[in-house]
C-alpha cells in the first residue's frame, strides 16, 4: 500500500513516467527496483529519506541506495511486481564475505536481469505473473543474506546521504 500510494502520488505531475519495477519481501527486509524517468526516482528517494528522518515509528527503516542509473534504453520489468519470498533464500556460506562491495551489487544486478528475462518471457505465456514472481525461479531471487551484507557495507548510502551527493555540485567553484 504504501508503494501504490508514493506511486500515485509520482504520477500526479503528467511529466512523470508511468513506474515499473520489482519488490521482494523477506521475513526482516525488502529489496526492490524501481523503473522510472530520473525525477520520479529523485522524489521517491526524497520520500525515503522523510521515512528514515521520522525514527523508530517509520513504516520503513535503515534504508540503503545502491544503485541509480540513467538513460537505460529499455525497462527490465514491464509492470511492478511483488514476489514474497516465503522460504529463506539461501547463498553458499561465507561466499558474499569473500568479495567485495562491487562485485555483490553486479552479481545482485545479474541475478535480477536474469529474473526479469524469466518475468518477460513467462508473461507471454500466462496472464498471471505477479502471482508466480517467487514460483517462476526462486533460484533467482536475491539471498537475504546477500542484502544483510549490503545492508551493512559502507558504500551503501542512505537516501539522505545519496540526496547530498547527488545535489551536491560535482566540481567545486574555481575560486574557492
Amino acid at each position: 500500500g504504501y508503494h501504490r500510494g508514493l506511486f500515485e502520488d509520482a504520477l500526479e505531475d503528467r511529466s512523470r513516467e508511468q513506474v515499473s519495477g520489482l519488490l521482494l519481501l523477506y521475513s526482516g527486509c525488502i529489496f526492490h527496483v524501481v523503473e522510472s524517468c530520473s525525477s520520479t526516482i529523485h522524489l521517491i528517494i526524497q520520500d525515503l529519506a522523510s521515512l528514515q528522518n521520522q525514527g523508530h515509528s517509520a513504516l520503513l527503516q535503515e534504508i540503503k541506495v545502491l544503485v541509480v542509473a540513467h538513460n537505460i534504453p529499455t525497462r527490465l520489468f514491464p509492470d511492478w511486481y511483488v514476489a514474497v519470498a516465503t522460504s529463506p533464500v539461501m547463498c553458499p556460506q561465507g561466499s558474499t564475505q569473500s568479495q567485495s562491495t562491487a562485485e555483490v551489487v553486479a552479481e545482485c544486478l545479474t541475478l535480477l536481469l536474469k529474473l526479469a528475462a524469466c518475468i518477460q518471457s513467462s508473461e507471454d505465456d500466462s496472464e498471471d505473473t505477479n502471482e508466480s514472481v517467487h514460483t517462476l525461479a526462486p533460484e533467482l531471487l536475491i539471498p537475504a543474506e546477500t542484502i544483510n551484507y549490503l545492508y551493512n557495507a559502507e558504500e551503501c548510502a542512505s537516501p539522505e546521504d545519496f540526496l547530498r551527493i547527488y545535489l551536491s555540485p560535482s566540481q567545486p567553484a574555481l575560486d574557492s
